[in-house]
């Protein structure tokens, strides 16, 4: 059994405010809540959130054990019903419209707030649960394809994902095991390598990029890091390691999913960690046209040195271990 948690305890907290801040205002204006609550289908707004979550409706199906065009017909009827379109589709991808950007953190926080009710009601009989954290590109590119290998081999283990690019706190219990991009020095923490990272330049193999030079004639594409040092592998650093001179950042995007996605769809050369587009650069849909290849840091595994004896702990460890093994 497998569970998606995005995001922090306190989105779940911000939820709630603005939940009862709306009640006190409907109140004072003579509106009863129930009545002011007129939301679409369940259905259609679970369809939404996974669709959002994942960017690919293809995904979305997967998780909820539907077919693609269910997922779709779904989203439809929920944009018919709003009055607004809340993707942008494309051939590869969708994208989400500022609308379906406003729509999404709401719904997402909403339904992991119902998970951690649900499961907070339970009987002691459901299975055995472990929290794993990772960043969202990880749980994105490496880990969500994987996830069905786990789930057939460890069926009596309740993985419950989060994911955040945010560092959450393993001692105090938020999760029990986290992958982490980083350095490796984690205090209090028992550490292990995971994935070791090399950055470089890919592409789409039909946009003709072939050699350094032609970065003038295509978009250089990037995201945003949430910590920076002199040793970031970006764009600037890349020029400064290829010799050659600088040319401006034409697309940016807030995470590396996005920027992952715009090579693939044929949009630039995207600057990214090559060990989350393996199976891309294998099926030929990236192709990675020339070097020079930047270190980062690798992904660690990080879980508090008290729950070394803990079994399911030691398993799901293992599994990802052998997992990045190949």
């Amino acid at each position: 059994m497998i569970h998606l948690l995005l995001g922090g305890e306190n989105r779940i907290d911000q939820l709630i405010v603005r939940v009862k801040r709306s009640f006190r205002i409907q109140r004072m204006q003579g509106i009863h809540p129930l009545d002011a609550r007129q939301l679409p289908p369940l259905t259609a707004l679970r369809a939404f959130e996974a669709a959002a979550r994942h960017l690919s409706f293809k995904h979305a199906a997967a998780e909820l054990s539907l077919t693609p065009t269910a997922i779709s017909h779904q989203i439809r009827q929920l944009e018919d019903r709003l009055g607004v379109r809340l993707f942008v589709r494309g051939t590869r991808r969708v994208d989400l419209t500022p609308a379906g950007q406003s729509l999404f953190p709401a719904l997402r926080d909403g339904f992991d707030a119902m998970t951690r009710a649900v499961q907070a009601v339970r009987p002691g009989t459901r299975p055995r649960g472990l929290v794993l954290s990772t960043t969202m590109a990880f749980a994105s590119r490496w880990l969500l394809p994987k996830l069905a290998r786990f789930a057939a081999a460890h069926p009596d283990i309740a993985l419950h994902l989060h994911t955040s690019d945010e560092t959450v706190d393993l001692l105090g219990g938020a999760a029990q095991l986290a992958v982490r991009y980083g350095p490796g020095r984690y205090p209090d923490l028992n550490a292990t390598p995971l994935l070791p990272s090399r950055f470089a330049p890919v592409c789409a193999p039909g946009l003709g990029v072939h050699a350094p030079t032609d970065l003038a004639r295509v978009a250089r594409i990037g995201f945003a890091w949430l910590r920076r040092d002199a040793a970031t592998p970006d764009w600037p650093l890349w020029f400064e390691r290829a010799g050659c001179a600088p040319l401006p950042r034409q697309l940016h995007f807030s995470d590396e999913v996005h920027a992952i996605q715009a090579a693939m769809a044929g949009q630039g050369v995207a600057l990214v960690n090559l060990a989350l587009v393996g199976d891309e650069l294998r099926s030929g849909l990236l192709c990675q046209p020339f070097g020079p290849e930047l270190a980062g840091h690798d992904f660690h595994l990080v879980w508090p040195a008290r729950d070394d004896s803990h079994s399911d702990l030691a398993a799901v460890r293992a599994w990802l271990l052998a997992e990045a093994a190949g």
